[in-house]
């Protein structure tokens, strides 16, 4: 039975196990062989101890690593502290400790197989002039069945509440999936005229109109009915976890048909690993570990979540046919007034296509003219949209201004 495939997968984990730990525990004494053993023995078994112990997935969140961040030429510290939680995630704020007062800013990281620490070069740069606070959801597997249910309008839910924490003026930036929540919460929240609605929307690679160029990643959520999705994706977490039975879309699939894509690229990436090792390469093996440190760490996506994803954003096109709804409440981007809006998208995106993003635009009608703001970043894929040299140098510093503008 495909709903299995988990159980069977975890299963094989834990057997497995012993054989990774075995060869961790060699690796920490190998520098109590003989001498005699040639230093060109040495490297070339710690080489390969060091890939039989990089043979499985993670599924625990990696560390952000971010404790100082400059603001102009001052440097501060920086503390994670959680500032609200649920069941399914939190609102995390990285804390400048004795920084002058800045514009707060949440960022909405997507929830699509891996954590949200994918984010922290992102948050890194954003800290140069922002508050920053960050939604970091938990891993699925982890969370019991007691908990309920976690579909797109809790997902939707959680920002508005999160903005809520934050109180008024705050930012909102969202990062690729997530657009479509984030517009969502932004609509209702001005329709309510919640106090604490945002005081601009930022929307950067995401998903608003996949009719639009339609991507690889579009046309497949296109070629299968939803039940498709559910009868061959969808798994229950393992026994032996937290969250057993809870039925998701394991991260362990989402992240095999990633490198099933460039998987001719991941082999050769490990065969240099190897090499570098080998050679006492240290720092290149360094970059190549850290990347797949964080490759490597996925998380499970809650089968509601990912289903109505599917069928609402990439099947049936709501959001942009003025028919997604919200608790029963008809989502209006109209709504969204006295704020500001700005659009990002990468010229070279091959996930969310140029125009996808660009949809928002043209929806949220009650934007004023001199609030909007939309970029197409020349030379640039998904992920340099919000990572990378481009992103440091020519969209971050329009993101600064139209928010320092907008507070």
């Amino acid at each position: 039975m495909t709903s299995m495939l988990y159980q069977a997968y975890q299963n094989h984990v834990d057997l497995t196990a012993p054989w990774r730990n075995g060869a961790g525990h060699a690796l920490k004494y190998l520098n109590l062989l003989p001498q005699g053993i040639s230093e060109k023995f040495f490297r070339r078994l710690a080489a390969a101890l060091e890939l039989i112990t990089r043979t499985s997935l993670t599924y625990t969140r990696p560390a952000y690593g971010i404790d100082r961040a400059m603001v102009g030429n001052q440097e501060y510290g920086v503390t994670e502290e959680v500032a609200f939680a649920t069941p399914f995630g939190s609102l995390l704020h990285f804390k400048k400790e004795n920084a002058p007062e800045q514009p707060r800013l949440l960022l909405v990281a997507p929830m699509s197989g891996h954590f949200a620490t994918l984010l922290r070069a992102t948050v890194q740069t954003l800290l140069q002039d922002h508050d920053v606070y960050i939604t970091d959801w938990h891993n699925p597997r982890d969370i019991p069945l007691r908990h309920g249910r976690f579909g797109l309008d809790d997902y939707t839910e959680h920002l508005i509440t999160f903005l809520g924490h934050l109180g008024p003026r705050a930012h909102m930036v969202a990062i690729c999936q997530p657009s479509v929540s984030a517009l969502a919460a932004a609509a209702i929240m001005c329709e309510d005229d919640h106090p604490a609605r945002p005081a601009t929307l930022t929307l950067m690679a995401g998903p608003i109109d996949t009719r639009i160029q339609p991507t690889r990643v579009n046309e497949f959520a296109k070629s299968k009915p939803l039940k498709w999705f559910e009868s061959n994706l969808i798994n229950y977490v393992p026994v032996q976890c937290k969250g057993a039975l809870r039925q998701v879309y394991p991260g362990f699939v989402q992240l095999t048909a990633f490198v099933s894509m460039n998987l001719e690229r991941h082999i050769k990436q490990h065969m240099d690993l190897a090499n570098h090792l080998a050679r006492g390469e240290t720092e290149k093996a360094e970059t190549i570990k850290t990347f797949y440190d964080e490759y490597f760490a996925v998380m499970d996506l809650p089968a509601e979540f990912y289903l109505e994803t599917v069928r609402d954003v990439f099947q049936d096109h709501l959001l942009p046919q003025g028919k997604m709804s919200y608790r029963g409440r008809p989502v209006n981007p109209a709504a969204i007034k006295k704020m500001g809006l700005m659009t990002v998208e990468g010229e070279k995106d091959d996930i969310c296509s140029v125009g996808q993003t660009l949809a928002a635009q043209e929806l949220c009608t009650g934007v004023r003219a001199y609030r909007r703001v939309h970029h197409l970043q020349a030379g640039v894929g998904h992920y340099g949209v919000f990572s990378g040299r481009r992103w440091n140098n020519e969209i971050y510093p329009l993101l600064r201004d139209f928010v320092h503008v907008n507070s």
